[in-house]
């Protein structure tokens, strides 16, 4: 045993590191300013949890000079259960040092991730109240499963969170309910079965703290509960946003437990926060984990992402993790890329929430419709005009288009309708934009946003959303008409608006930028214009309508969790592989998916393998399964070593076995990102349908692409029985660009369906790299 400056240590192999380190560190400045870091040290072996958070105080002690006191301070949480690791204040000096220490996997930052801000049951083929039931199956074991949601936080005295008929918590459940501002142990039930709180990582950067509302579980915000109500809220007679939207609604697994871990604030979710809430989840005994949320793009390194660790844990403990694909709506703007996570597109149903225009007076007023969710309509017509005629003091007529904060010359705005500009991926305001024009003595706002034309604002004012195309309508009329007026009426309810579904535009988009032999996203779900439950500490609301791939991951939870009631030993890759493989590229007239706002033909980037079906998932046929040891195999062909194999996985795995590409993973889409000539892919599938069965495959080949399939016909003897196929790809007629096609698994009732995505290698047309 070696002691330095009072620190003892077990272990004798770092040593003459240790010293060293003492020895560089007592010389040099440690004027440095300090932040926090996590450091990742991969699986728990088992140690015990008093010897792990004295390891970790005796590595912290190695780098401030052998001050177990320094040490100690700098200390913010011990990962201790799910995986170990733990995040301190250190200097970029002390980071970088113990960054090169022997059992350390990564050290990085503890950065910001952001939020990815029910008829949308009854659209997807979920019809009823309590039970949604899906015909020949029986979900009710749902009782006995726990979603946890790594979000905001809960209003646990929601409507949809009533425990009301519920049978007692699950033995084997580990969690807590804790106390804080609001909040008491008394606030859980029968249905939100355990809350907890983490702001260590939040309050280490953030200077203003006082702003923070309730240091508890209790949600400040809507967010956690908005997405904890639509994957498993209670059925709520007469939900509705102030009487929009009215009627019955439900979360997808209604009698599913909830476990919520607030690790969201008002400016975002750090990561130290967000590893100690998965660290407690996986302890707890969660069956499934929500995060709707994550990074912004690009994302970082599997391995230096606090989301990816954590999930990667949770997978190798046989918990599903559902994700959001975030909200940045560009090409290869997809973010939460690792293979175990589902990553969830989002898209439109068949309901809006539109505020009609009338432009001119009498019977040649033209009419126009805007999506809206402002309950304010105009008694009367008023002068519309454009707000660049507005423009106040030193703003030139451009930038008052857009309607700035102060950009508006009240004298000119007073009693008028204006017609204001939202720039494409503008952090502006869209509910600001209505304040601006309201303060400036406007009546009613017509604002024109091609991007996101499809999301419903709650204006302040008389207001209505439209796309470029009728905006520059509505302005033409402005300019070429003397004295030009209009009328906006309140919003109201449209159902059966088509086509539907629809991409939503705000929707981020493959290909996969980390490792592109992945497809991302997986499949989309609804996420534009969702009623859920909400916090009244917002707007005295207790339901209300959000859009984002926020509201898209909840649903995909809550149908995960009714696959995991009926079919209870599946594995995460198993349930994932059932949605993925039944769900559809179709909209709801039998037409291929469009994306907006162009309306242009929707693709795997989209839409991953496409728009989920319920009513189908619960008996896909076959499944593409994948083991904790299969991504393994997946990080050593994506260049991880041995060694960093080990530290992440604590275990006596090697990289004797790996894939030729990434592209051999047992994935449920099949994606060949740099064909050259010729390229083969090895595909496992597990029988999980009748003992005895046939499937024929079918391919529809990406342009210039000859696709083989061998064998063409599989044919199943017994349940659980396991067959391969090979796919092969040969180059025909070089094009640019990705190209998309499917493959797809055919018996009398069944078709289990993949997405094939290829691009061809520039070398092969004859470019150069």
């Amino acid at each position: 045993m070696v002691s330095v400056g009072g620190v003892h240590f077990k272990s004798c192999c770092y040593c003459f590191y240790i010293l060293f380190l003492v020895l560089f560190l007592a010389q040099s400045n440690s004027c440095f300013s300090a932040k926090v870091y996590v450091v990742y040290m991969g699986s728990r072996s088992g140690e015990d949890q008093n010897d792990i958070l004295r390891n970790d105080h005796q590595i912290l002690a190695a780098v401030h000079g052998g001050s177990m006191e320094l040490a100690q301070a700098s200390h913010v949480y011990s990962y201790k259960h799910g995986f170990r690791g733990f995040a301190a204040k250190l200097t970029d000096q002390q980071a970088s040092l113990i960054s090169e220490m022997p059992e350390v996997v990564s050290v990085f930052p503890n950065l910001k991730r952001r939020l990815h801000t029910t008829h949308s049951w009854d659209f997807i083929g979920l019809v009823g109240d309590e039970t949604t039931e899906i015909p020949g199956f029986s979900t009710m074991n749902q009782v006995n499963l726990i979603i946890g949601f790594i979000d905001t936080g809960i209003w646990p005295e929601s409507p949809s969170f009533s425990d009301a008929d519920m049978p007692p918590v699950p033995a084997r459940w580990k969690g807590q309910c804790q106390s804080g501002e609001a909040f008491n142990a008394s606030s859980c039930n029968r249905k939100v079965i355990g809350a907890r709180y983490y702001m260590s990582g939040y309050e280490a950067e953030e200077d203003i703290v006082e702003t923070v509302s309730f240091r508890s579980p209790r949600d400040s915000s809507g967010h956690g509960s908005h997405t904890a109500s639509t994957a498993a809220g209670r059925y709520v007679k007469n939900m509705n946003y102030m009487g929009l939207a009215a009627g019955g609604a439900r979360g997808g697994a209604p009698m599913a437990r909830i476990a919520a871990y607030k690790t969201c604030w008002d400016s975002g979710c750090y990561d130290v926060d967000l590893l100690a809430a998965f660290d407690d989840a996986i302890r707890d005994g969660v069956n499934i984990l929500s995060l709707s949320l994550g990074p912004d793009a690009p994302q970082g390194d599997y391995f230096n992402d606090a989301i990816s660790i954590g999930s990667f844990h949770a997978a190798s403990r046989g918990i599903l993790v559902v994700s959001s694909v975030g909200n940045e709506g560009n090409q290869g703007s997809a973010t939460n890329l690792a293979p175990w996570m589902f990553t969830i597109a989002a898209s439109s149903t068949d309901r809006d929430f539109t505020s009609d225009i009338i432009l001119g007076n009498g019977p040649n007023g033209v009419n126009f419709t805007g999506e809206s969710l402002s309950l304010f309509g105009m008694n009367a017509s008023a002068r519309i005009i454009s707000a660049s005629e507005a423009n106040a003091g030193y703003f030139t007529p451009y930038q008052s288009s857009y309607c700035l904060e102060s950009s508006l010359n009240s004298t000119k705005a007073r009693g008028k309708v204006l017609v204001c500009r939202h720039a494409e991926s503008s952090t502006e305001s869209k509910l600001g934009k209505g304040v601006v024009v309201k303060e400036a003595g406007g009546v009613g706002m017509i604002l024109i946003d091609e991007a996101d034309k499809d999301v419903a604002i709650p204006f302040l004012i008389p207001s209505a959303i439209t796309g470029k195309e009728i905006g520059n309508r509505i302005l033409s009329y402005v300019s070429h008409t003397r004295k030009p007026t209009s009328k906006i009426f309140p919003a109201k309810t449209v159902l059966g608006s088509q086509p539907a579904p629809r991409i939503a535009s705000f929707s981020s988009k493959g290909p996969n930028a980390l490792t592109p032999e992945i497809l991302k996203p997986d499949v989309t779900a609804p996420g534009l214009n969702i009623l859920a439950a909400w916090s009244p500490a917002v707007g005295k609301l207790h339901f209300n309508i959000l859009s984002g791939t926020s509201m898209a991951c909840p649903h995909v939870t809550g149908i995960s969790t009714l696959i995991k009631a009926v079919h209870p030993s599946w594995s995460p890759s198993a349930i994932k592989s059932a949605i993925m493989t039944t769900a559809t590229v179709l909209d709801k007239n039998h037409e291929p998916i469009t994306v907006d706002p162009e309306g242009r033909r929707g693709n795997a980037f989209d839409y991953g393998a496409g728009f989920v079906e319920p009513r189908r998932v619960l008996d896909p046929g076959l499944i593409y399964e994948l083991q904790p040891i299969d991504y393994k195999v997946f990080l050593c062909s994506i260049g991880y070593d041995e060694k960093s194999l080990h530290l992440i996985t604590r275990d006596n795995s090697t990289c004797d076995q790996t894939f030729t590409t990434a592209s051999d993973l047992n994935y449920p889409s099949i994606t060949v990102s740099n064909l050259k000539d010729n390229f083969s892919v090895t595909r496992t599938v597990t029988n999980v349908g009748k003992p005895r069965s046939i499937y024929k495959a079918t391919v529809s080949s990406p342009v210039g692409i000859n696709v083989t399939v061998v064998p063409k016909r599989l044919i199943f003897n017994s349940y659980g029985q396991r067959m391969n196929f090979t796919v092969h790809f040969k180059l025909n007629s070089p094009s640019m660009g990705y190209k998309f096609g499917f493959l797809s698994w055919k018996n009398r009732k069944i078709r289990v369906t993949s997405p094939l995505v290829v691009r061809v290698a520039p070398s092969s047309m004859g470019l150069v790299r």
